[in-house]
């Protein structure tokens, strides 16, 4: 059975700083690409970021340069380290995987940038 769970967010003034993190079980974690989506009120899901198995990034034009993600496959975990947030970045983040059985999501969290 294959677990995605996500954990961090919260609330943050605009120009802080948060971190998501990610742990997915049931699946051959590193063989796969590893990726964040967020959903604000109203819009589309929207592809934020991801990650391949050997480490390669890729990021949407809306967060080049302030959002870094990682992954440890040791752990079976990635990250989303989010810098220089707007309030535009407020949405629920999702974390997700797909192999060749299914396509998989976390539960999301919320991220809020608000003064």
């Amino acid at each position: 059975q294959v677990q995605v769970v996500e954990s961090g967010g919260g609330l943050m003034q605009p120009g802080g700083s948060l971190r998501l993190s990610c742990v997915a079980s049931g699946v051959n974690f590193n063989l796969y690409v590893m990726n964040w989506y967020r959903q604000a009120p109203g819009k589309q899901r929207e592809l934020v970021a991801s990650i391949g198995g050997g480490g390669k990034p890729n990021y949407a034009d809306s967060v080049k340069g302030r959002f870094t993600i990682s992954r440890d496959n040791t752990k079976n975990a990635v990250s989303l380290q989010m810098n220089s947030l707007k309030p535009e970045d407020t949405a629920v983040y999702y974390c997700n995987t797909r192999d060749g059985t299914g396509e998989y999501w976390g539960q999301g969290t919320q991220v809020t940038v608000s003064s």
